[in-house]
C-alpha cells in the first residue's frame, strides 16, 4: 500500500499521498489540498516545496552530493568537456563519439549572430552592466527567429532553437568582454572546439594570432560544467515558470539571467574579489578580517565561504580549488589581491572556528579567483556564470515542457485591508 500523510483540520482527516524520488526523497502531495478542504499551504520562498518533478539533477546538500543525469560531478568534472555535459543534461545521456561531433558540427554553423545586433551595443550607455546587455541581447534573438515563438513547435523546430542558443551565447558573452574594453568584435573560428572558440573571441586579437593555452581551457571547462544545473534555485525556477505559459526558449532564459543578476544568487564570485580587494586597500591584514569575521557583534562576513545548500562541503569547491592552483601557477601572477586570497584560504581549511562551523571555501571563492586571473573584470563574473548555466537552463525548459507541465500560479495568504467603502476626495 502507498504511504500517505494524514492532515487534520476542523474535524476532518484528509489524507494525502506520498511520492518517493528515486533518492529516496519524500514528497507530501498536496496537489488537491485546496480542493479537497480550501486551505493551501504557506512556504515563503518555496524552501520546502517542490514544484516539480526532475530527472535531471540530483543534490544533496547534507552530504555533499552533486550528479547531473546519475553522473557524479565529480567523474564529469575529471573526464568530460562542457559541451559533453551539456548533451547529458539537455538530451539524458552521454553522447557517442558521433553525436558529440555531429551536435559539434551543427553548433559551427550557428556560432555567428546577426550583424544588426552590433547596433544595440552602440545605444547602451557606456556603463550599461554585461548581465542587463546579455539578457536584453538574448531576448532578442527571439526577433531575429520568430519562428521560435510558435507555442506549439515540432521536434525539429525546438532542436532548432535550442542549439541556436547554445552555439550562440559565446559569441554573445565574448562580445559584450570586447565592446567593455573598445577592442574590435572577433568573430567565431570553427576549427575550434566550444570552449576554445570562447576563449579566442574573448582574449584574442586580430593583430596577432592567439595562443591556445590548454591549462586555461581544461580550467574554462571545468567551471563552465560545475555550474551547468544546481537543481530547481532561483533563475532555474524563474526559466520553468516564464516558460509555463508557453513563453518561447530566448525570452524564459532571459528571464533566468535577470534572476541570475541578483546579488543573492549569481554575484558571489564577484562579492568575493570585492571582499578581497576591501581587505587589500585595508592593508591587507588577514589576520584582522578573520578576527572581525569570528566576532558575533561585527556586520563583517567572509564572502566565498559555506553555502545555503551543503551543509557539510560544496563538492564543486573540492573539484575546482586544484584547477585554481593550477592556473595561479601557470600564469605566474604577482596579484596582491590572490595573495590575500591564498592566505584567508589558509586560514579557513585550518582555523577550528572555520572547520566546526563547516565554512570551507565554496565554488564561489575559488571561481573568482581564477576568473579574476585569467583577465575576466568582476562585472563579467555573473555573465561566466550565466554561460556555464546555460544547458542547464534549457534541460529544465525543455523537460517542464515534454511533462507539459500546468502554468506556474502560486497562491498567497492576503494580509491586506478588508473590503471598504470609496471615500470621495472631498471626504478624504
Amino acid at each position: 500500500m502507498s504511504e500517505v500523510a494524514e492532515l487534520k483540520l476542523g474535524g476532518k482527516v484528509y489524507q494525502l499521498p506520498v511520492i518517493t524520488g528515486t533518492e529516496n526523497e519524500k514528497a507530501i502531495d498536496i496537489t488537491k489540498l485546496r480542493d479537497m478542504s480550501g486551505y493551501i499551504t504557506l512556504d515563503s520562498g518555496y524552501k520546502n516545496t517542490g514544484a516539480t518533478k526532475s530527472a535531471i539533477t540530483f543534490l544533496d546538500g547534507e552530504e555533499g552530493i552533486l550528479r547531473y543525469r546519475g553522473y557524479p560531478i565529480e567523474q564529469l568534472a575529471e573526464k568530460s568537456t562542457f559541451l559533453e555535459v551539456a548533451y547529458l543534461l539537455i538530451y539524458g545521456e552521454l553522447p557517442t563519439k558521433k553525436q558529440l561531433e555531429d551536435v559539434a558540427y551543427a553548433i559551427s554553423r550557428h556560432t555567428l549572430i546577426h550583424e544588426d545586433m552590433k547596433k544595440f551595443f552602440d545605444g547602451y550607455p557606456s556603463k550599461t552592466h554585461p548581465m542587463g546587455q546579455l539578457a536584453s541581447l538574448v531576448c532578442s534573438l527571439s526577433s531575429f527567429y520568430p519562428e521560435s515563438l510558435n507555442p506549439n513547435p515540432t521536434k525539429e523546430e525546438t532542436e532548432l532553437t535550442m542549439l541556436k542558443l547554445v552555439a550562440k551565447m559565446p559569441t554573445i558573452v565574448s562580445w559584450i568582454f570586447k565592446k567593455a574594453i573598445g577592442h574590435p568584435l572577433m568573430y567565431p573560428q570553427n576549427k575550434f572546439d566550444y570552449v576554445s572558440n570562447f576563449l579566442y573571441m574573448t582574449f584574442g586579437h586580430r593583430t596577432e594570432e592567439y595562443k591556445m593555452d590548454p591549462v586555461l581551457v581544461d580550467a574554462m571547462n571545468k567551471l563552465l560544467i560545475l555550474h551547468a544545473d544546481h537543481e530547481q534555485n532561483c533563475s532555474t525556477s524563474t526559466v520553468r515558470m516564464v516558460g509555463s505559459s508557453d513563453c518561447n526558449l530566448y525570452a524564459s532564459v532571459a528571464a533566468g539571467i535577470t534572476a541570475l543578476w541578483g546579488p543573492l544568487h549569481g554575484g558571489a564570485n564577484q562579492a568575493v574579489i570585492e571582499m578581497l580587494e576591501t581587505i587589500k586597500n585595508d592593508g591587507g591584514d588577514v589576520d584582522k578580517w578573520v578576527a572581525k569575521a569570528k566576532d558575533k557583534n561585527d556586520p563583517f562576513r567572509l564572502m566565498g565561504f559555506g553555502h545555503r545548500v551543503y551543509k557539510n562541503f560544496d563538492p564543486r569547491a573540492k573539484i575546482i580549488k586544484k584547477t585554481c592552483d593550477d592556473v595561479l601557477a601557470k600564469l605566474g601572477i604577482n596579484d596582491p589581491v590572490l595573495g590575500i586570497a591564498k592566505r584567508l584560504e589558509e586560514v579557513a581549511l585550518n582555523d577550528e572556528y572555520f572547520i566546526s562551523r563547516k565554512l570551507y571555501p565554496n565554488v564561489d571563492f575559488y571561481s573568482g579567483i581564477i576568473y579574476r586571473a585569467m583577465g575576466f573584470p568582476t562585472d563579467m563574473f555573473t555573465v561566466l556564470f550565466a554561460l556555464g548555466r546555460l544547458p542547464g537552463w534549457i534541460a529544465q525548459w525543455k523537460e517542464m515542457r515534454e511533462n507539459n507541465e500546468p502554468i506556474g500560479r502560486p497562491r498567497q495568504v492576503y494580509t491586506g485591508e478588508i473590503a471598504r467603502e470609496y471615500v470621495s476626495m472631498e471626504n478624504r
